[in-house]
């Protein structure tokens, strides 16, 4: 018997309107256009401005695009899984109210929360459910509506983060296409250098937690910078190793677009080219765990039956991991 792997089968993003460019933020706290980006690679970001609208609202409109791309009506998907640190509210599960909002009446769903590894975290489990044989159609959406979290007077962490949404639509195959390997891996020591103070059970919401500012991103950016070039590097060196996969024969690294310097060390670390590596942190920022899903949407047409691809991400937690695609259609 043939085996059954889970292909990607399309692909889908949404982005903001409005654009949050470095100038703008020059004018909110002491900072320059060239310090954020000789730093970051950052030079704009989307935000979603409209009152009322959440993280569900920018998934939804991405699963509505690929469901229009794809050929296929809300009626026929499964199973979505939506990747998010910015849920509309602490419950029920982001993923059920974008079920409703896209017309998935047939799916069940959930969230899962690995900070920017959110989506090969969500990715690698929808695989499972697809090689189980009833799951013909997986959603796996990436939502982040990041400026909700972001203080805008602190120069360290507004200057990173921006809002979007991208979608990938799993279906299984007996060919050898989809997903091939994958490395997830967690430190929950890592907490002290990223996380949300207040609003979880811990330290629920008050005036002092609000006084205080503490429901806002904290990071740490030397240390989380430290830890992500050396875990990322590492599960992508993995990854490649087991599957002999080289320079040469891998086509595309799909890597988190948390930090330009991240990026290049990661690539330089498995000796791949930037000219064969995904960027566009520098028109979205850190969309958190819709960074990798918006690549492959932007990169799509470029893509060839057959491409390997290496994802990988790093992410709040600490979490890290890497994904081997063998991509299934012609872009």
């Amino acid at each position: 018997m043939s085996q059954i792997r889970a292909a990607i089968k399309g692909v889908s993003g949404y982005l903001p309107e409005y654009i949050l460019t470095n100038a703008e933020l020059e004018k909110l706290v002491d900072t320059t256009d060239e310090w954020i980006r000789s730093r970051t690679g950052i030079h704009e970001r989307r935000i979603l401005r409209e009152e009322n609208k959440g993280s569900s609202d920018l998934g939804a409109e991405a699963i509505k695009r690929l469901l229009e791309k794809t050929g296929n009506s809300p009626e026929d998907i499964d199973l979505l899984i939506c990747a998010t640190v910015t849920p509309d509210m602490q419950f029920p599960a982001t993923g059920n109210i974008i079920c409703n909002k896209a017309g998935l009446k047939n799916a069940f769903s959930f969230d899962l929360n690995a900070g920017c590894s959110g989506f090969i975290f969500a990715l690698v489990t929808a695989s499972k459910y697809v090689e189980a044989g009833p799951y013909k159609k997986v959603i796996v959406v990436g939502t982040e509506k990041m400026s909700s979290i972001v203080d805008y007077t602190d120069r360290a962490t507004c200057i990173i983060f921006g809002d979007g949404a991208a979608a990938v639509l799993l279906e299984p195959t007996t060919e050898e296409f989809g997903i091939m390997d994958s490395l997830l891996e967690v430190d929950g020591s890592g907490v002290k250098h990223l996380h949300q103070k207040a609003g979880g059970s811990i330290k629920p919401a008050s005036h002092k937690t609000i006084d205080a500012r503490e429901h806002f991103i904290y990071q740490e950016g030397q240390a989380v910078f430290k830890v992500a070039v050396v875990k990322m590097a590492d599960a992508a060196e993995k990854i490649m190793k087991r599957n002999n996969l080289t320079a040469e024969n891998l086509e595309w690294l799909v890597p988190h677009q948390a930090n330009l310097r991240i990026i290049e060390a990661t690539g330089r670390r498995i000796g791949i080219d930037r000219n064969k590596t995904m960027i566009n942190i520098e028109r979205y920022g850190n969309t958190t765990a819709a960074t990798i899903p918006l690549c492959l949407w932007e990169w799509e047409s470029k893509l060839h039956k057959g491409d390997n691809l290496l994802l990988v991400a790093f992410g709040a937690g600490f979490t890290w991991g890497s994904v081997y695609l063998k991509w299934a259609y012609n872009g």
